[in-house]
């Protein structure tokens, strides 16, 4: 039977088959026993038994809202099997119990949030021995140890599906596990993802979504807490649209991008637990959107399962903990199934993206965001993240700069430029072939438009950065401080160099490159630095398989050098090549001039001597 291929979704029923064109896939690949799925080989950290969990429960995060919605399912009986199985200490297939940190105690929220909306279909058709089984396995995930971040979430999701099934329970430890996650809140809807510095998508599809199901499910109990979550997930939405562009791609950023679409399941979560923040026509649009973007992407193998990368199959942007079920926490944005038909948010028209304003300070997670091209391209700057945990952390977190049309470049090694894939970024290098660039940003600080760190690559070398929000353009200072001779190389934006340029060219103080795929132009504003145009490793870049990377290349002896430059990159440019004009300094001065923080100020300070004496990059 030809298999179900996905639609593009617009209304609820659109999203119901597109549950189900997803999920089928997967129905070939279950164990004998139904409590494993093997869809590919295991390179995480935890072994096979808890990946092929995973991918097992991950379908449930769509499967469970359509159930509870009343939407159709041919396959339940596999995963009701697969839930006695995996449970039962005494079967071949047991996942084995939950026993601290572990991957095992990741999902079972999932089979938690199964039970607590959809329990006719989940638990209701299994036997006695099986409700047994499965009871006491969700009971060990409830007093299961886990990490001090959203983590804390799991224990409680567990027990909502078995405080609906009607298991008695200590409720204590949630009470402390949810004031522990409160703790974590930061003021205007932001929290952190435990005593980090991580302000990412595990901020909306994470330590959000989780709140707002809690909100929804337990809100009679606890309707203070309940009323605390719905408020700041009404703060953060209003800064979280400013991430997605007019088409609903959103920026991709930080870890864990092979979740996909779980980077919009935040405004799934709002119409499940009813918090009408904007109009639920516009709330219904940034969503749909966001899947019709991803479904215009390559993100599924030939069979139609989902693949690990971002943008196309990409395995070396995962994470250490990424299996090859992991891609299905997409399913998250499915939550709004459970949501009755009758309910706004599926009877309102779809609105179109609102006009934001240019420039969106988030002094909490250490970012501005520029909407370029009337929103067709959000830029992200940012100046103050890092993780040193993740493979490839400073590439996911420490760039200065991210892009919708663009996104970034994960190195492939350290050697030379083109294993290095600084898009960006400034590096530097000692001997002119191992690079380092920003990996730990400090002393962050963001003001309208103006960010400002410092960082540290060895012991006598010191960068002090700032970004500039200029769009479409952004503009980067720099002060080095060296006590070694270094070379540095400063990249623009990287583009797909699979389809032919149109132009493009590199000489003293300057590299473009000018395609229908995008152009960019890093321009050296102290008229410095060489141009050069990079051709990076293959498989480097999260959006395009091959790129080039324009870039500024020089060399500084030991002493204080300021560099600047100008980057700009266009999405959708024009035919003619024509650029929008450059900043000159009068226009950034102005600008800063403007500005009331002691940043400006000093800047400004710098400016005013930019070129000026033989310290100056040359």
């Amino acid at each position: 039977m030809e298999r179900l291929r996905p639609v593009v979704p617009r209304d609820r029923e659109d999203l119901r088959h597109l549950v189900r064109a997803l999920t089928e896939p997967l129905i070939p690949h279950f164990s004998p026993g139904g409590a494993r799925l093997r869809i590919g080989g295991n390179a995480t950290h935890y072994g096979d038994q808890a990946a092929e969990l995973e991918a097992f429960a991950r379908p449930l995060w769509g499967l469970a809202p359509l159930a509870a919605g009343g939407g159709s399912f041919d396959h339940w009986e596999l995963w009701r099997r697969g839930l006695a199985a995996g449970t039962d200490p005494g079967h071949e297939e047991y996942w084995g119990p939950v026993t601290g940190i572990d991957q095992r105690l990741v999902e079972s929220a999932a089979i938690g949030l199964a039970l607590a909306l959809a329990p006719e279909t989940v638990w209701d058709p299994l036997s006695g021995k099986e409700r047994d089984s499965l009871r006491a396995w969700l009971l060990d995930a409830t007093a299961a140890q886990a990490v001090d971040n959203n983590w804390q979430f799991f224990p409680v999701l567990a027990g909502l599906g078995l405080d609906r099934v009607g298991v008695a329970r200590d409720p204590a430890p949630d009470a402390a596990r949810l004031d522990r996650l409160e703790s974590f809140a930061l003021g205007r809807g932001w929290y952190s993802d435990g005593p980090t510095a991580q302000r990412d998508y595990y901020v909306p599809f994470a330590m959000h979504y989780y709140g707002l199901i809690y909100a929804a499910l337990a809100g009679e109990r606890d309707p203070g807490r309940a009323r605390r979550f719905r408020e700041r997930a009404a703060f953060f939405a209003l800064d979280f649209e400013h991430w997605f562009t007019s088409d609903g791609a959103a920026v991709p950023f930080g870890r864990s991008l092979t979740y996909r679409f779980a980077q919009g399941a935040f405004w799934g979560a709002l119409a499940f637990a009813d918090v009408e923040v904007l109009p639920w026509g516009t709330v219904k649009g940034h969503l749909m959107r966001h899947l019709r973007w991803w479904l215009e992407r390559p993100i599924q193998d030939p069979s139609g399962l989902l693949t690990l990368g971002y943008g196309y199959p990409q395995p070396s942007l995962t994470e250490q903990y990424n299996g090859p079920g992991s891609p299905y926490w997409a399913f998250k944005a499915f939550l709004p199934l459970a949501v009755p038909a009758e309910h706004a948010f599926w009877t309102s028209d779809e609105h179109a993206a609102p006009h934001l304003p240019e420039v969106s300070d988030q002094p909490e997670a250490g970012v501005a965001l520029m909407r370029c091209e009337e929103g067709r391209q959000v830029v992200m700057l940012s100046a103050q993240q890092h993780h040193t945990w993740v493979r490839n952390g400073a590439a996911k977190y420490a760039k200065f700069a991210y892009s919708t049309a663009f996104g970034f470049s994960v190195p492939s090694g350290s050697y030379g430029l083109e294993q290095a894939a600084l898009d960006s970024t400034l590096a530097l290098s000692e001997d002119g072939v191992h690079w380092r660039p920003c990996e730990v940003p400090r002393d962050s600080t963001v003001h309208d438009g103006l960010l400002h760190s410092r960082w540290t690559p060895w012991p006598d070398v010191e960068v002090e950065t700032w970004l500039i929000a200029y769009p479409p353009w952004h503009v980067r200072v720099h002060h080095l401080t060296t006590g070694r001779r270094l070379s540095s190389a400063e990249g623009g934006f990287a583009v797909d160099r699979d389809i032919p340029f149109r132009r493009s060219g590199a000489g003293e103080g300057h590299a473009r490159v000018d395609s229908p795929a995008g152009a960019c132009l890093i321009e050296d504003l102290a008229g410095a630095r060489a141009g050069r145009l990079v051709q990076a490793l293959p498989g480097t870049n999260v959006m395009a398989p091959r790129t080039v990377i324009p870039t500024l290349v020089g060399e500084h002896e030991p002493a204080g050098h300021r560099l600047a430059c100008a980057v700009l990159g266009v999405a959708d440019p024009r035919p003619s090549g024509d650029w929008p004009l450059s900043p000159g300094w009068d226009a950034v001065v102005d600008l800063l001039s403007r500005h009331r923080s002691p940043e400006a100020a000093r800047l400004l300070g710098m400016l005013g001597t930019l070129g000026a004496d033989d310290q100056t990059v040359r």
